[in-house]
């Protein structure tokens, strides 16, 4: 596993380009109040990404998960969303560890594409085709949140939400840029393949963070 982590005097540190507490505005638990801390470093590289800046991890200041603890509990709500750039590129044991201790639960946005760490509460799994998931998250994923950019990323979902378990929420969402376009598309496919639900970005139509 590559990893920014490092020890000071026993406290672990990670890369954090943001960090905010708002609502979570996409997939199962979209509406809900929830902090999130953004991690630097990123090795899948979506050329559609909007926070492209996350991508080198050393732009971003090495912050201790005690901090990132006590700062995310000065908010009343008690969900944690751990994002990216792609968060699994660091060993996130401590982090989660640290903010289970504080009440919260804990949320993972990844792509799947390196090895997990960390203890879940809630695993959102958006594979990208620039670099696949690992089948073993797959497994364990709660929810799949497939980005469709254009048609041929249904099959993308379909293959995926085949290796996920019984349970799994399957979610199609619109890539931001390529809404008008697609949107239309994936409303015409859930009503044909209704085990899947829409996801939208309701955050940038609010303009929240």
């Amino acid at each position: 596993m590559t990893t920014s982590v490092t020890s000071l005097s026993g406290t672990l540190q990670l890369p954090v380009m943001e960090r905010f507490y708002t609502i979570q505005g996409e997939g199962y638990h979209q509406g809900r109040a929830a902090y999130f801390i953004r991690l630097g470093g990123c090795d899948v590289g979506c050329h559609w990404c909007d926070v492209k800046d996350s991508w080198d991890a050393s732009r971003h200041p090495l912050l201790s998960v005690n901090n990132l603890a006590r700062d995310a509990a000065e908010n009343p709500g008690r969900i944690a969303v751990i994002t990216g750039g792609e968060p699994l590129m660091h060993d996130l044991d401590a982090l989660t560890e640290a903010l289970h201790q504080e009440g919260f639960h804990t949320h993972i946005e990844t792509s799947g594409s390196s090895p997990l760490s960390g203890h879940w509460d809630w695993i959102t799994l958006s594979p990208k085709k620039f670099k696949a998931p690992l089948p073993e998250i797959c497994t364990l994923a709660n929810e799949l949140k497939v980005v469709i950019f254009n048609k041929s990323d249904f099959a993308w979902a379909e293959k995926y939400a085949a290796l996920a378990n019984a349970h799994c929420k399957l979610y199609l969402q619109p890539e931001w840029d390529k809404a008008a376009e697609v949107t239309p598309l994936i409303i015409d496919y859930i009503k044909a393949n209704p085990q899947w639900q829409l996801s939208l970005q309701i955050h940038k139509y609010i303009h929240v963070p």
